[in-house]
């Protein structure tokens, strides 16, 4: 099969650019770049289906890395078939999930079953990380080496921070041993127990339990003291305060493995959105300052942060309708993650190729996947989009069976006009 994706707007990540032109696939994979200036004649009549983009962007399908789909155990709240369809939906053609379900994906078995259901239902690629301590508790390492030949990407305990010391740096040490990625949640535990918002003064007049920024900075600081011990491969999940970005310059300056990424919840929402105790803004680690949130920003400019995610976390009703304090952490965010980012393209803070480094480039080559590109020989994953048509976020329409988003009502602009994996169209007409 071919297909030629003609008078499109194509974002190249890779190259920090953006241009007029055309792509050819060829079973698959892409196997023509073309500029406005190429003649298509020869390629239009050779190619069995063409795409007329109409002027619109053409970029690299999103690599969405630290999202909860919830089977085993959680079936009602997501699937793989109704995250596959939210993805599609959202212009992800990758999912990279996290291992917190119920049970823990921390044997090869449970890790072979989530990747049959990923392959059986979802229409985009899936990739596992697998637990680094049994049931995540932080006690005795899983088996790596067998998860690593059963197809885990890397490991991860998620948001429960290991707190013994010992403990890490042995998993550290033996990750290392593989060459494979630890993927951390950098908070001090003690000081982030039970806290529902950033401290400061908002916090206290809403007089909800709150952690100070530098719990954040506190747990980067024993992660990057254990990575210079044994060497690892280190990718921290979100840092989201400015008091964390020194250290995590530091570390890259002196050429530890090291990234860091951020979610778009982070990145377009502040402390004072949580307003009237609405639980749908409550998740993990707790949203931050302006100040921070712009810090953030100018990070991922800088390619400080790497990868923009949308920490995916689906939460049934039952869970987020409590008080503020006792409600569920999490928001979904592969429909919305697009959208949401568009905001800092259209409030001119990152360029359209930013946003798709940080989207697709960084976290396919972090996690050793192919994609995030539009050059000779990637895999056709894309998607097109109108970058610029306004609509309301109606949370009822999304494929996601759990609802938490925080953008509900929220006027957004970015329209998903087509998906395709592998050359396979999986969303749009």
């Amino acid at each position: 099969m071919s297909t030629l994706f003609e008078n499109a707007r194509l974002i190249d990540p890779e190259a920090l650019i953006e241009f007029n032109g055309a792509i050819l696939v060829e079973n698959g994979n892409i196997s023509q770049v073309l500029d406005q200036n190429a003649d298509l004649a020869t390629f239009k009549a050779s190619a069995e289906n063409i795409v007329d983009c109409a002027g619109q962007a053409l970029a690299p399908g999103i690599v969405d890395i630290g999202v909860k789909i919830c089977e085993p155990g959680e079936r009602h709240k997501e699937s793989f078939r109704s995250a596959g369809l939210a993805a599609a939906a959202g212009g992800v053609t990758t999912i990279v999930t996290r291992p917190d379900t119920l049970p823990a994906i921390d044997t090869p078995e449970t890790l072979e079953f989530v990747t049959r259901r990923a392959q059986e239902a979802a229409p985009v690629n899936v990739r596992t990380m697998a637990a680094l301590t049994k049931g995540r508790k932080g006690r005795e390492m899983t088996e790596i080496g067998f998860l690593l030949d059963a197809g885990a990407v890397a490991f991860t305990d998620g948001d429960s921070v290991i707190e013994h010391t010992k403990v890490l740096s042995r998993a550290m040490s033996y990750v290392k041993s593989l060459d494979a990625l630890i993927v951390s949640h950098p908070q001090e535990p003690g000081l982030s127990d039970g806290a529902a918002t950033t401290s400061g003064k908002f916090a206290t007049l809403k007089g909800l339990p709150s952690v100070s920024p530098m719990a954040e900075r506190m747990g980067l600081d024993r992660d990057i003291a254990l990575i210079e011990m044994t060497g690892v491969k280190y990718h921290a999940d979100q840092i989201t305060t400015s008091r964390a970005l020194p250290a995590l310059e530091r570390a890259k300056a002196n050429g530890f493995d090291v990234t860091a990424g951020i979610s778009i919840h982070h990145l377009t929402l502040n402390e004072l959105d949580v307003a009237d105790y609405r639980t749908f803004f409550k998740v993990k680690p707790p949203l931050r300052s302006e100040e921070d949130r712009q810090a953030c920003i100018q990070a991922v400019a800088d390619g400080l942060i790497d990868i923009v995610c949308s920490m995916h976390t689906p939460q049934d009703e039952e869970s987020k309708r409590l008080p503020f304090e006792e409600a569920a952490s999490g928001a979904v965010g592969l429909e919305t993650l697009l959208p949401a980012a568009l905001r800092l393209y259209h409030n001119e803070q990152l360029t359209l190729p930013q946003l798709f480094r940080a989207m697709a480039l960084n976290p396919a080559k972090r996690f050793g996947l192919d994609g995030g590109r539009l050059c000779v020989g990637s895999p056709a994953d894309f998607v097109l989009f109108d970058p610029d048509t306004p609509f309301i976020l109606d949370r009822t329409k999304l494929n996601s069976k759990s609802k938490n988003t925080p953008f509900d009502g929220a006027r957004l602009q970015g329209k998903v006009l087509g998906t395709w994996v592998n050359g396979k169209r999986v969303f749009g007409e």
